[in-house]
């Protein structure tokens, strides 16, 4: 059985991969392109992930593919389906870092933290606050209470905020995806964390925007392309939202003369949640570990992705 792998995680991964089991340790894209060809597993991650999906498509041969990202809207999963191949995805690897990242996207907002980064910039030494905001008894949704989301509301709870969620079954109390957009006037903070799919494409728009209060901010630690950005521009321009907290955009790298680095009230983080921890790679070789064991054995896997789905 051969595997195509990573030649950075091989310190990890080498040493207690099962017997059986032929490593291939790709260092480029040409290399895994190449490995790939006649391989039954992969672990094939490259950026940007158009390399990862280029890489899976010479893998005709594959039964299974890992991969550390959570999000999968580059891969190509109606490529994988046709085959049969397995997927698994790296939901919980970033949990913790990306669920921190959303509340500092919070209290940075409360307190408008930009401003006083600002500030310092300047050598000023302002006469008041620039943000006064308590989370204290404040509102928010969180659509998409995921393995990330559920960690963003348990931290949130710990300030004070009351919490609503948005899943797809509306299971403990949550909200159905047909029901949030009617409440959106009822919170202070939007957070965006559901899996990129079509469904979830330009799902914050003009309704959407002129729906929320106008003292509310839009914090999205999911995916760009949930934003209709045109309209987002607009509501940030007319002062008709507080402001945004975003840190996927769309494109990715936002180019330098975007407008969204100039709009007022927005703060652009440039994707660095889920990078923002040092856990990270050796997390998803434990993880690769425990389902390339269970693979091999043919126990239940982790994190199998319903490709219908796609997520």
């Amino acid at each position: 059985m051969k595997a195509v792998l990573p030649a950075l995680a091989r310190p990890l991964l080498e040493p207690q991969l099962p017997a059986g089991v032929e490593a291939a340790w790709f260092a480029s894209p040409a290399e895994a392109n190449a490995m790939i060809a006649d391989a039954d597993i992969a672990w094939v991650d490259m950026q940007p992930t158009e390399l990862t999906a280029e890489a899976i498509r010479h893998g005709e041969r594959l039964k299974w593919v890992s991969t550390i990202y959570a999000g999968l809207d580059a891969f190509p999963l109606d490529v994988l389906k046709q085959r049969g191949t397995i997927l698994t995805n790296g939901v919980g690897i970033n949990a913790l870092a990306v669920a921190e990242y959303a509340v500092l996207g919070v209290l940075a907002a409360a307190k408008r933290f930009d401003e006083v980064v600002r500030a310092q910039d300047r050598h000023e030494w302002p006469k008041d606050a620039p943000g006064k905001v308590e989370l204290f008894e404040t509102k928010a949704l969180i659509v998409g209470m995921g393995a990330i989301g559920k960690l963003i509301g348990e931290r949130l709870v710990a300030f004070g905020v009351a919490v609503t969620g948005v899943t797809r079954s509306g299971r403990n109390g949550t909200l159905m995806p047909d029901q949030w957009q009617a409440k959106l006037g009822e919170f202070d903070w939007v957070i965006l964390a559901a899996p990129s799919t079509d469904a979830t494409k330009a799902m914050i728009g003009a309704a959407e925007l002129a729906a929320m209060k106008p003292s509310a901010w839009l914090i999205n630690i999911a995916r760009g392309d949930m934003i209709d950005e045109a309209a987002l521009l607009d509501a940030l321009n007319g002062r008709k939202i507080a402001g945004a907290f975003l840190d996927p955009t769309n494109p990715e790298p936002l180019p330098p003369d975007h407008p969204l680095w100039s709009a007022p009230n927005c703060m652009v983080t440039m994707h660095l949640s889920g990078r923002s921890q040092t856990k990270m790679f050796p997390r998803a070789a434990a993880l690769f570990l425990r389902n390339i064991d269970a693979f091999v054995n043919g126990r239940a896997m982790e994190n199998v992705v319903d490709l219908d789905a796609g997520y």
